[in-house]
């Protein structure tokens, strides 16, 4: 009996590996579909037009449709090849607007703000020397008296123009104070109310012959900084100053900037006051100047405004 079912167990599994017919072997090839639809669609259009297109490539002097879409092609990579930088070198973007507003700064730290930052105003372009003005030769030979009546007469024309002569002794000290105190601030009284607006000066060594003070708005230039454009510049040359003994100063003020030439006039005599001081003077005005100077955190506008009012 067991040897019975040895057997057909081994009859059954002859039977299962004994294949059942010739084996058929294929060989397909699977092909994207999408590779041949749109390479299909691409030859039908490129045989629609191809009149189009030869007739396009004898119009760019080439000889058949294939130099076309190769010039095409090297047209088309060259317009969005970007642009070569060095790979050590990372360009900064730019912008043409000014940066934000700062924070507002609080009266009793205003110093300290505008010491512990550049001061910095951005000087006029084209700025002129003396010889711009006059022929120096001639100018020379002629008297003082006779210099500053040609001098005032240059500018009297002008309604928005400075103008005044600074004797040798009173230019020489404030060239010294403006050198240890290249910017501060002056009040300048409001029409018809009390108070005053107060703004920002600076000394410019542009040249050997030639010192700028620009003045602005004190809350334009805490809001735009080195942005801010100045309302008032004058401009002091000193090619006259050995032989003749004189210094002719020239000013400028800019409409529309909220000033009127009275009033530059008043920043200006501000100025000459402030500034026309000996090294030693222990005076009010010399003591607000070292205080703006150092960022003191002590400085009033009020105090300010009080020396200036001194003047009158």
């Amino acid at each position: 009996m067991l040897a019975r079912r040895i057997w057909a167990f081994s009859e059954i599994s002859r039977r299962c590996t004994t294949p059942l017919g010739p084996v058929q072997r294929r060989w397909a090839q699977v092909q994207d579909v999408r590779f041949l639809v749109t390479h299909q669609r691409t030859d039908r259009i490129a045989e629609k037009y191809r009149d189009k297109l030869q007739r396009k490539a004898r119009e760019e002097g080439l000889q058949s449709v294939d130099e076309l879409k190769a010039a095409y092609k090297e047209r088309t990579r060259g317009r969005n090849r970007p642009a070569t930088s060095s790979p050590h070198t990372v360009e900064q973007p730019t912008s043409p607007f000014p940066p934000p507003p700062s924070a507002p700064v609080p009266s009793g730290q205003l110093a300290n703000h505008i010491s512990s930052s550049t001061g910095r105003l951005p000087t006029l372009p084209g700025l002129k020397t003396l010889s711009s003005y006059l022929d120096l030769d001639k100018t020379r030979a002629l008297p003082p008296k006779e210099i500053e009546y040609i001098w005032r007469l240059r500018h009297a024309a002008s309604p928005t123009s400075l103008c005044a002569i600074l004797p040798l002794n009173s230019y020489t000290r404030i060239i010294q104070t403006a050198r240890k105190h290249p910017h501060f601030i002056l009040p300048l009284p409001r029409t018809g109310s009390a108070g005053a607006d107060i703004h920002f000066l600076q000394f410019s060594f542009a040249a050997p012959d030639t010192v700028t003070v620009l003045f602005t708005h004190l809350a334009e230039y805490k809001l735009r900084g080195e942005f801010s454009q100045p309302h008032t510049t004058i401009t002091m040359h000193t090619e006259l100053m050995q032989d003749k003994g004189l210094v002719l100063m020239q000013g400028q003020v800019v409409d529309g900037r909220g000033v009127t030439v009275e009033d530059a006039r008043w920043l200006v005599l501000c100025l000459q006051k402030f500034y026309s001081i000996d090294s030693g003077d222990h005076s009010g005005r010399a003591k607000l100047l070292g205080m703006f100077s150092k960022g003191d955190i002590a400085f009033k506008i009020e105090e300010l405004v009080e020396e200036a009012e001194k003047i009158v």
